[in-house]
């Protein structure tokens, strides 16, 4: 038996490394020697963390207000998206809200640079409702005035020129009409315009069906706002590759 190799009995006085060192640092690649911290999962060394946290972006009063301002355009080119495709194609498609939704969404988390949340995620709703329901008013007022249109001016014409007036009473005073101001006809029409998803139930199957799907369209937005948190965890200690 050779004294040297000790008759194959494993020398416990001298340490015997697997090839394994410590694990890397994610960012950089630098085994984790020490401290460490957990950055949304990932195995981070202190010094990482640090720029980490400082290339984050935070939350912010000017973050909101710029999210918020390019989700008003978002609304905006979605609103003009929902009407032109109805009014190119000559029909309303509800799955149209799909596409409204996710422009709102991408448009807010563009304008606040990534940030999201609670607030976010509010304003993407509220933007995402308004744009697909007030599109029904240019949608309603196009319709009705094409309507209009293929009437034939001739058969109205001969029409008024032959009815002679029967003989009677005179006729009744017409009732005078209600005159709006440019302001409040324009409040009443946004107020019906918002409530056109419900008033679609009049239709029930059809009014359903939209509700549903815009329903889905407002939670495509909400979930592009959520935002990725950054979750820190630490410091924890790594296990010293000499000690095992």
């Amino acid at each position: 038996m050779d004294e040297n190799t000790g008759g194959g009995v494993p020398q416990f006085t001298t340490a015997e490394y697997g090839g394994k060192g410590a694990p890397p640092c994610k960012a950089c690649g630098q085994p984790l020697n020490g401290d460490y911290y957990q950055v949304n999962g990932a195995q981070v060394c202190p010094p990482c963390t640090v720029k980490l946290k400082a290339q984050f972006p935070g939350d912010s009063h000017a973050a909101f207000v710029r999210g918020l301002l390019f989700g008003i355009a978002g609304a905006i080119a979605g609103l003009a998206l929902y009407v032109g495709f109805a009014l190119g194609t000559g029909l309303v498609v509800g799955f149209v809200s799909l596409a409204v939704g996710y422009i709102v969404g991408k448009a807010i988390i563009f304008g606040s640079g990534g940030v999201g949340g609670r607030r976010y995620q509010i304003a993407a709703v509220i933007l995402t409702y308004s744009a697909v329901s007030l599109s029904a008013v240019p949608i309603a007022i196009s319709m009705n005035g094409k309507h209009r249109n293929e009437a034939p001016q001739a058969a109205r014409t001969a029409q008024t020129a032959e009815s002679a007036p029967a003989p009677g009473p005179a006729p009744a005073e017409p009732v005078a009409k209600v005159k709006h101001s440019f302001l409040q006809s324009i409040g009443i029409l946004a107020m019906l315009g918002l409530a056109s998803p419900f008033l679609d139930l009049q239709d029930p199957a059809h009014g359903l069906i939209g509700l549903v799907i815009l329903f889905v369209g407002i939670r495509i937005a909400w979930q592009l706002t959520a935002g990725k948190p950054m979750k820190v965890v630490g410091p924890l200690n790594a296990p010293d590759p000499a000690a095992i």
